[in-house]
């Protein structure tokens, strides 16, 4: 391998961490690593997320550099307004649960997990899992248009395009383990004190719910999407 496509796929590399840390995907994510009281599992949640990202990239990516086509502007601003509408509903659904738990401890005076069911903890990391790359997916299908100008722009061929983007994606997953270690951090420290945990997540589920309606608005109204809707 050339050193200069060596070069070109260590600048993916890094250029994908730098694209796992930028706030919508951070904001995301959080919404799921706040929901876990293991650290390996708020890092495991930040993993699934690159996998789907990646999966989403890799796939429509490829066939869009295959074709050597681009998304058009409207859809591409489009499904970028859907990554609005995912915040939104993660930080509303994130501080909704956490109040149910808050006053289902209240009602029975702090013991609410004394009559949890194994299932249902058991359960609990698979479907925080899903979700992450559920997530994951989104973002990658909302970036994907930029993913594909950037390796067209940076790549000479199809196969090194195809590997170009399978590093980025590794980027992101290591950017995305780290990140959401360390979000998990204050939120497993305060795994077992309620009165520092619920309120910390549904700030978590507030960020989200306001950056997702700032997200849609700026899409829509500043950078003129829905006047793309309209005419």
């Amino acid at each position: 391998m050339e050193v200069s496509l060596l070069s070109i796929l260590a600048l993916g590399f890094v250029l994908g961490i730098k694209h796992a840390v930028e706030p919508d995907h951070v904001i995301a994510v959080s919404t799921i690593a706040s929901q876990s009281k293991k650290l390996s599992r708020s890092s495991m949640a930040g993993v699934y997320w690159g996998i789907g990202h990646t999966a989403t990239l890799f796939i429509v990516g490829l066939i869009l550099i295959l074709m050597k086509n681009e998304i058009p502007e409207k859809w591409a601003m489009s499904l970028e307004f859907l990554v609005g509408i995912m915040l939104v509903y993660l930080g509303i659904t994130t501080t909704l649960s956490f109040r149910k738990l808050s006053v289902h401890k209240h009602q029975h005076g702090g013991m609410s997990h004394s009559h949890t069911s194994a299932g249902a903890a058991d359960e609990q990391p698979k479907v925080s899992y899903v979700k992450s790359m559920l997530i994951g997916l989104v973002h990658g299908l909302a970036g994907s248009g930029a993913m594909v100008l950037l390796t067209m722009s940076t790549v000479q061929s199809a196969w090194e395009g195809a590997f170009y983007i399978l590093v980025f994606g590794a980027g992101t997953v290591a950017g995305m383990l780290f990140f959401t270690t360390v979000i998990g951090i204050p939120f497993v420290l305060t795994a077992n004190k309620s009165g520092l945990n619920i309120p910390l997540t549904s700030l978590t589920g507030l960020i989200s719910t306001l950056f997702g309606i700032y997200y849609m608005y700026n899409l829509g109204v500043n950078e003129g999407l829905f006047k793309l809707w309209i005419g």
